[in-house]
């Protein structure tokens, strides 16, 4: 008898309120009509489309110029959360922005979190001028001093919980310094590039390590733009295709893997001729 197929519920977040500018909000309906749901259920796997909680247009934020859109931020992890809460299945969070994030943390109790991005996400309002809150969710979770009160209300995690997997920062960037002043579990990019299997298979331990159960963030800006080019923010460095592949398969494969989320798509930045087939095919082949 062949391994038993996870059962997909699939919640849409269409918003942007974390992002710098509009566009990952269209990514729900993007991934969608691009076929995820079909390749998913062709590879024989069982998946539910439970709509999209409210979502939100990114539009600048006067009065909170170093927190934009905080209050639409909070609202929609809150709804994030409250939809994953109620899933019959294992909870597929199509973002939006990063911060979408924090609803699937909230609702699944007081997971481990791998987080598979282009960079850690450990600025806060005080740090980061741009006032983006999608450059700040990692540090919310684990409660930094200086961060919006009501979205680091809506989920928290120890650092000890916390796995970063997939960007590399120099020593010296202010990022990195936090990666290690925090402890957190650290895979970088070089490390997945030299081995994926074995790389996901450091932080699937981990994460067994420390919690019960853990889920997984995939921000798509730890692609390699030029190859993959579907990111919000193009970033010259990052994985191919195939090492998220099988990075995904390793950690989905676990028995305390609980749910994960696919945020910062942005439609508009992928070409006509390239489309979002290899992205959806990419994440039909890790999670079937």
């Amino acid at each position: 008898m062949g391994r038993m197929v996870p059962r997909w519920s699939v919640i849409g977040a269409p918003s942007s309120a974390g992002a710098h500018t509009p566009g990952v909000e269209r990514a729900p309906a993007a991934l969608r009509a691009a076929g995820l749901l079909t390749a998913l259920d062709d590879r024989g796997v069982q998946v539910q489309d439970l709509g999209d909680v409210p979502g939100f247009r990114w539009r600048p934020d006067l009065s909170r110029p170093t927190a934009q859109n905080a209050a639409a931020v909070a609202r929609v992890a809150t709804d994030v959360a409250r939809a994953v809460a109620s899933a019959p299945g294992v909870p597929l969070v199509l973002g939006g922005d990063c911060t979408v994030t924090l609803g699937l943390v909230a609702a699944s109790g007081s997971p481990a979190l791998v987080y598979i991005d282009g960079g850690p996400d450990l600025y806060t309002p005080d740090t980061r001028p741009h006032g983006n809150l999608d450059a700040m969710g990692v540090a919310h979770l684990i409660g930094l001093p200086g961060c919006d009160p009501a979205v680091a209300a809506v989920a928290s995690l120890p650092p000890e919980r916390v796995i970063a997997y997939g960007f590399d920062l120099p020593p010296g960037d202010p990022e990195r310094d936090l990666v290690d002043r925090l402890r957190l579990t650290y895979v970088p990019g070089n490390e997945v590039r030299t081995g994926p299997a074995k790389a996901a298979a450091r932080a699937r331990f981990a994460a067994e390590a420390v919690a019960q159960s853990f889920v997984v963030h995939v921000d798509v800006d730890v692609l390699a733009f030029a190859q993959a080019p579907f990111a919000d923010v193009p970033e010259p460095l990052g994985l191919t295709l195939r090492e998220l592949v099988e990075t995904l398969s390793v950690l989905v494969a676990s028995p305390q893997f609980a749910g994960m989320s696919v945020t910062e798509v942005n439609p508009d930045h992928v070409p006509p001729e390239v489309g979002l087939g290899p992205l959806v095919e990419a994440l039909a082949a890790a999670l079937s």
